[in-house]
């Protein structure tokens, strides 16, 4: 028995040895160059690449075979794309084959290099795929293609965002299968993006499903030189469920680059703290979460509103602020904001402290104004309005109302109301103006 055993294997051996050099033999030959440069593989390698990628049809330029293993086409593109590759453009293709995938019926690359190329990914509903029929020597046909791995040295992935495109531009891109599926690991390049700024991308690595878009991971920085970095996760539903869940640490990222343009030269510091993203889809409209920021070597110069303080009081360093303290929580559900547990201070001079809320644009709330007693001089009876001393500062309620456009607040009308009751002192305060402009008018001399 043990000998018939022997004798079977032994038989089972030399067939595989005879098939594989067989194969061998014809993947080898001249015959075979002609049928892959030639018009009937290049057709269904775009048949087959197109289906296995989701578009309705493909183009390859023609493909020339570089060596036993190897072939080349100048450019591969499709559009139209019905799942999550929406459009692919690219170009200095080179394959490595594996024959031994034709023996499991599959067009089968170990290897696939692209010098550089365009990728425009976008959210879908998963719904069942049509089956085409196929002719009935399809069975003896490659029934798939499987690529191992797919590697791109300088590739743009895009989508849309808010209307506009977004996506990682010039970024070392690597895509290699998750079953039927696809994971993306993208180093280098930028990430741009409506309302971001440009972001170094670090790393990032993404998994497609038929019903889930997963970051598993991204790295961002302002640029490639600095030391801070933002940290994300999350999933975001393509399916019937499109909800989203998306977190984010960030550290020591310089804020001038999220400023608006007329105050990036006069705030300058390093920000920290986190972000948590929900909804039921990922519009704004649908969307809630909370964070946390702090800001670290905080300095305000030369602001307008600083220099009128300035001016008004007298004090020339309130020109320019450094915060020793700046922090604050927040709280969202579209189309509320919450700003709370505010913490505002430069030691010795000044702190805010309370909480805003924001309602379609609406302002409400109210901060607690604590000031040092020595920049409260310029006042006739500053007690009167700062009536409570705690901390080395005189402290004051401030209500805020009106709009982020036209924010109103009720201490100008107290202080105001306190110059009434001493009309001396708001004649020294008015002398005081006017001498100060004479000085910038006529000179200091």
């Amino acid at each position: 028995m043990r000998r018939k055993l022997l004798i079977c294997a032994a038989a089972i051996a030399i067939f595989v040895v005879i098939v594989a050099a067989t194969g061998a033999i014809v993947f080898f030959s001249p015959l075979v160059t002609h049928y892959i440069e030639g018009d009937a593989f290049r057709v269904a390698m775009e048949n087959e690449t197109a289906n296995g990628l989701h578009f309705p049809s493909g183009r390859y330029s023609p493909i020339r075979r570089t060596s036993p293993l190897t072939a080349q086409a100048e450019s591969f593109e499709a559009g139209n794309g019905e799942r999550a590759l929406k459009f692919v453009d690219a170009h200095g293709i080179t394959a490595r084959f594996d024959p031994l995938g034709v023996f499991i019926r599959q067009w089968r690359f170990s290897d696939i290099h692209v010098e550089s190329g365009k990728v425009e990914i976008q959210i879908y509903e998963a719904n069942p795929e049509e089956v085409a029929p196929k002719p009935w020597f399809a069975f003896f046909l490659p029934n798939r293609v499987y690529m191992k791995r797919i590697e791109s040295e300088h590739a743009n992935v895009t989508w849309q965002f808010r209307g506009k495109r977004a996506g990682f531009f010039g970024t070392h891109l690597l895509i290699t299968p998750q079953g039927r599926d696809f994971d993306y690991a993208a180093i280098g390049g930028k990430l741009n993006m409506a309302l971001l700024p440009d972001l170094y991308l670090r790393h990032a690595n993404v998994l497609i499903t038929k019903t889930l878009v997963t970051i598993n991971h991204v790295d961002l920085a302002s640029d490639e030189r600095s030391e801070g970095n933002i940290h994300g996760q999350g999933t975001a539903g393509i399916g019937k469920d499109r909800s989203t869940d998306f977190r984010a640490n960030f550290e020591r990222v310089p804020i001038r680059h999220w400023l608006p343009d007329k105050w990036k030269e006069h705030l300058s510091g390093s920000a920290s703290g986190s972000v948590h993203w929900m909804g039921a889809t990922p519009k704004l409209e649908d969307s809630s979460g909370e964070g946390s920021l702090r800001v670290g070597g905080g300095r305000a110069d030369n602001l307008p509103f600083l220099k009128k303080l300035s001016d008004l009081t007298h004090e020339k360093s309130f020109e320019h602020l450094d915060l020793t303290d700046c922090s604050l929580n927040f709280t969202w559900r579209y189309p509320s904001i919450e700003i709370k547990d505010i913490a505002l201070e430069e030691k010795g001079k000044f702190r805010v402290e309370g909480a805003i809320g924001i309602d379609r644009r609406a302002l409400s709330g109210a901060i607690q104004l604590g000031v040092a007693r020595k920049y409260l001089d310029w006042l006739p009876n500053p007690e009167e309005i700062f009536s409570r001393r705690q901390s080395g500062y005189l402290w004051t309620t401030v209500h805020l109302s009106g709009t982020i456009d036209q924010p109103e607040q009720d201490l100008s009308p107290r202080i105001i109301e306190l110059f009434k009751d001493s009309p001396g002192a708001y004649l020294q305060l008015l002398f005081r103006q006017f001498e100060d402009w004479l000085k910038q008018t006529f000179g200091d001399d």
